[in-house]
């Protein structure tokens, strides 16, 4: 090859591959782990979204409150000669018409405007822990579906091991069929369970479809592309820790035990408030005035006579309110260690069916599946006995996933019990 011919060649050759790696890159899926799922979820959810717009809200409401009363400019013309227009002369606007100005402001007492101040912002405090609490619930929505996901995927890769191993049977069995060495009942009914086999694998495929579409959408449909897929195997995590450790850690992590905790702050700021709007405010005014040639001030002052209304109603309601936000936080208080406890329970419950399988049953069901298709193809053991052990070998590597599945989202029901995705 020449040169110029070569160079010519490897221009082309590099064109090609720049044309062709978007595409690639289009057909890879994307990965994500379990922290990315919650992290994305935690970005780009929109119910999440909306939540956070709360505490936008509740700053705002901090401005109003925290603004002083608008003054009050005052003006007035008396004596104008309207309906005589000959009278309109410098004498008249000097000696006759009357002009007054004046400036008016509200005098806030009992710290008003600081009361005001300090409950919207105990309000926010509440609002920024409940939206916290939102958060803690998408983490675990998305791993409890994340967990589905995982689940799906080992059933579909165990139906389609199981559905080529099976087939493997039957095409043994057909040869042996063809060779008279079994009758062509025996036959029919080995192949008629390929139907099952098929049928699982279809069902798993849906299913993790289905699992995969129910992820994305708590992440957020902008979040990944429609190709993406997860990483992860169902596996078990021993949790070492003690109920009374993890129900101490959860009064001190949990979100919306906080927010009880700060809605009684607030209930307080609220009495204070209604008593701050007790107190009655002061109108201060101060005029100019020009009548008949002669100038002069004059000084107002006035202000409600506090003998009816002293706002009693408000002062009673917001200690009956303060009573309630007490109580709230007593009640917060027994959910969170029941929450816990029943998670930690669950999990024990979930930890021991592992056990079980793993302690010798999957190993079991495995050999007799195992010795019973040796058998078979040996004429040692019936169809019958054979098709048995096939239906309870799958039934309990089906049962074994379930039971990761049920493990694994019962840590995670823990882990949003105590308020932390970080247990010992």
């Amino acid at each position: 090859m020449r040169p110029r011919h070569f160079r010519i060649s490897i221009l082309a050759a590099t064109t090609l591959l720049l044309l062709l790696a978007p595409a690639v890159e289009a057909q890879t899926p994307a990965l994500i782990t379990l922290d990315q799922a919650i992290d994305l979820a935690l970005a780009h959810n929109h119910s999440l979204k909306a939540t956070r717009t709360l505490i936008l809200q509740n700053q705002a409401q901090e401005i109003t409150a925290n603004l002083r009363p608008n003054p009050t400019l005052l003006f007035d013309s008396q004596f104008v000669p309207i309906f005589s227009p000959n009278d309109f002369s410098a004498d008249t606007l000097n000696q006759t018409q009357q002009f007054d100005i004046g400036i008016g402001y509200l005098f806030e007492r009992g710290h008003k405007r600081q009361r005001r101040l300090q409950a919207a912002k105990n309000q926010t405090a509440v609002t920024r822990a409940q939206t916290t609490d939102a958060e803690r619930t998408l983490a675990f929505n998305v791993a409890q579906q994340f967990i589905a996901v995982l689940l799906a995927e080992s059933t579909l890769q165990f139906a389609l091991q199981d559905l080529k191993s099976f087939q493997q049977t039957v095409d043994i069995a057909q040869v042996q069929y063809q060779s008279g060495y079994i009758s062509e009942g025996d036959y029919l009914k080995i192949k008629l369970q390929l139907l099952q086999f098929q049928t699982d694998v279809s069902s798993a495929r849906l299913a993790r479809v289905q699992a995969l579409v129910a992820l994305r959408e708590l992440l957020g449909y902008d979040a990944v592309p429609a190709n993406y897929d997860v990483v992860g195997d169902l596996s078990y995590v021993s949790v070492k820790a003690k109920l009374e450790d993890l129900q101490t850690r959860a009064l001190q992590e949990r979100p919306d035990y906080r927010a009880a905790e700060l809605g009684v702050t607030a209930a307080q700021s609220q009495i204070l408030l209604a008593k701050a709007n007790g107190k009655q405010d002061v109108n201060g005014t101060a005029d100019y005035s020009h009548v008949a040639g002669e100038n002069s001030a004059s000084f107002f002052v006035n202000f409600a006579v506090p003998i009816f209304n002293r706002n009693q109603g408000e002062i009673a309601r917001t200690r009956y309110a303060l009573t309630q936000a007490q109580e709230l936080q007593a009640s917060g208080s027994d959910l969170v260690l029941s929450d816990v406890s029943d998670a930690y329970e669950a999990l024990l419950s979930n930890e021991e069916v592992v056990q079980l399988y793993a302690s010798g049953y999957l190993k079991e069901a495995q050999d007799s599946r195992d010795i019973s298709e040796y058998a078979y193809k040996r004429g040692a053991a019936s169809l019958l006995d054979f098709l048995d052990a096939e239906r309870s070998y799958r039934a309990t590597q089906l049962a074994y996933r379930q039971a990761l599945s049920s493990y694994m989202t019962a840590l995670e029901q823990l882990k949003e019990a105590v308020g932390t995705r970080n247990l010992p």
